[in-house]
């Protein structure tokens, strides 16, 4: 049953988990470098989105890090989106990640990525940018004793090739950057962050993510995958929409269901329903480029990522149809990789009588 639940600000982790040692405060602290001291068959990343006040000019920087010592390809790296299908990878070695045990805060080369903002000197023959931003208070996905983030209980299930986080929802951006030589202010802007970590993507998934609609302060995001386990496979699904100060979730381990599900190169359209709520959610328009995914923590896989999407929200109390949200987010990060139609299975059904 989808409740909505306050989404709060700040720190979501409770202070029972900030008193525990690292190795076990992190599984109740999404947003801090998890992977501890692995070095093999590893990968992590956090997805940073930044659009300033007027919409012009978004981009989204993933810091990472790759670890395959044992084929000799560990690096780090900083993946940059940019509208039109335009993304750019500037690796760094390994030893040039460095990460805070205590909080989010992750250095790349002379990049640093934190709560906080970011600091960059990012520099290559396709693009340069420099500068600093400076985020608000985060709207964390809540952390509970069971639930610890977006995941769920399923945070606790190992051998799962993927793990997902969600550690702002929504944020103010202040400051400026320098892109290819033109100063670009992020004063009054919004921000976005979430992350990844395990040893490879799914097989097949569709992902969007927007805080820019009509209505102010509503975020959205929402998932649907092929999730690899112990040899078999299953469609799994998370969806979030952060609206007057609420969260409501819509995910496989709240009971939830996938009630439509499509896809085509530039979009999809998905429904998701419990007891009390209809989410859909149309998504078009998206002008992909690829960026570099992980494969058994190497960074030899492909992800199609656009930062110019489209989302069509509508939200419904299902007892007296009452409309919470009919609005359309723009600037939507989005990744449509369903070649393989594989999604579709997860579509529920219901049982007719024989």
């Amino acid at each position: 049953m989808t409740r909505p639940m306050p989404a709060p600000e700040r720190n979501a982790v409770p202070a029972w988990a900030r008193m525990l040692p690292y190795r076990m405060r992190r599984i109740w602290d999404p947003a801090v470098f998890q992977g501890g001291g692995k070095r093999n068959d590893y990968f992590e990343g956090w997805y940073v989105k930044c659009v300033d006040a007027d919409g012009t000019t978004p981009i989204a920087f993933i810091p990472g890090v790759s670890r395959d010592d044992a084929g000799g390809t560990s690096h780090s790296f900083v993946q940059v989106v940019r509208p039109g299908g335009a993304t750019h990878y500037l690796q760094y070695r390994a030893d040039e990640f460095h990460f805070d045990a205590d909080t989010f805060a992750v250095t790349v080369g002379p990049n640093h990525f934190s709560a906080s903002g970011v600091k960059l000197a990012l520099d290559c023959e396709a693009i340069a940018v420099s500068g600093e931003l400076r985020f608000g208070p985060w709207r964390p996905w809540p952390v509970k004793l069971t639930a610890p983030g977006i995941m769920g209980w399923y945070r606790f299930v190992p051998g799962m090739e993927c793990y997902h986080g969600v550690c702002s929802l929504d944020h103010l951006v202040d400051g400026e950057l320098t892109i290819d030589g033109e100063a670009i202010t992020y004063d009054g802007g919004r921000g976005y962050v979430e992350k990844d970590w395990g040893r490879s993507f799914p097989s097949s998934w569709v992902w969007a993510q927007s805080n820019h609609f009509a209505k102010r302060h509503v975020s959205v995001t929402v998932s649907v995958a092929r999730i690899p386990w112990m040899g078999r496979s299953f469609i799994g699904f998370i969806a979030g929409v952060l609206l007057d100060g609420q969260l409501y979730r819509f995910t496989t381990y709240t009971g939830a269901k996938l009630t439509a599900f499509e896809s085509h190169y530039d979009g999809a359209k998905m429904t998701y329903e419990d007891a009390e709520y209809r989410l859909e959610v149309e998504l078009e328009g998206a002008v992909a480029a690829p960026l570099k995914a992980p494969e058994h923590g190497r960074m030899v896989a492909r992800a199609d990522e656009s930062l110019n999407a489209e989302m069509m929200v509508r939200l419904t109390r299902k007892r007296d149809r009452v409309v919470l949200l009919n609005d359309c987010g723009l600037h939507a990060g989005c990744e449509v990789m369903n070649s393989k139609d594989e999604l579709g299975a997860g579509v529920w059904r219901p049982k007719v009588a024989e």
